[in-house]
């Protein structure tokens, strides 16, 4: 069974998000401060972690920094109040993979696990698949082994960066606009707007180009979208 991590100081939010997680078949965890979250992320595989960002000890932003440093690369979905402080691109620079505000449905944290955990959803490859990897100039995509290089350097990129990252080069050539990366990417159900794309392309960029002012790979098609390549 697929077990979550939802962390949150407020106990009818855990119950709330427990209940309809479990009857959606999942295995669910609690953690109420962000130090708490960080020593279970560490010492479990999870599915995908519901990350409050007001936490006593440790912030939502500070465990997650943390828990990439690590080199953890479970997915992590923010959870903020309607009103408090958050950026966005500062969230998704340290590795957030999405964020929700309250007040929320069930039905759209489900998409959301949904839509940031298809990465997950691969199979792990044995000894007689071949190894899916594509190659673009100096840049390396390694499909199986969910890893990027350029000129054989590694690239850490989160979750959903790889998964863009992916979807574009399969495109390449291809104008995209906002919407279609975002239904392709984030899925139909995914309940956010164009700017998460934008945001995540700006993040992307500044990894796997060289000269990200002045990209060779992820292009700014203005007034339409972008495109991987010429």
């Amino acid at each position: 069974m697929k077990r979550i991590l939802v962390v949150d100081d407020e106990p009818s939010i855990v119950t709330l998000l427990q209940y309809n997680l479990e009857q959606a078949g999942y295995a669910v965890d609690t953690a109420a401060t962000g130090a708490d979250a960080l020593t279970k992320i560490t010492a479990n595989a999870y599915f995908c972690v519901l990350l409050d960002l007001m936490l006593p000890e440790l912030d939502g932003m500070e465990v997650t920094k943390r828990a990439r440093q690590a080199g953890n690369d479970t997915p992590i979905i923010i959870v903020t109040a309607k009103g408090e402080e958050f950026d966005r691109v500062f969230g998704l620079e340290i590795g957030a993979d999405d964020y929700v505000t309250k007040p929320f449905s069930p039905r759209e944290i489900l998409a959301r696990i949904k839509a940031v955990t298809r990465r997950s959803e691969r199979v792990t490859p044995t000894e007689q698949q071949l190894v899916r990897k594509i190659t673009i100039g100096d840049l390396s995509v390694d499909e199986d082994r969910l890893r990027v290089t350029r000129s054989g350097e590694s690239i850490v990129l989160t979750p959903k960066e790889f998964e863009l990252l992916d979807y574009l080069i399969h495109r390449q050539g291809r104008v995209l606009d906002r919407e279609t990366l975002l239904n392709g990417v984030w899925g139909f159900d995914y309940a956010g707007d164009t700017r998460m794309v934008d945001m995540h392309i700006s993040h992307l960029r500044e990894k796997i180009e060289a000269d990200p002012k002045h990209p060779r790979y992820l292009k700014t098609v203005r007034g339409f979208g972008y495109q991987f390549g010429d």
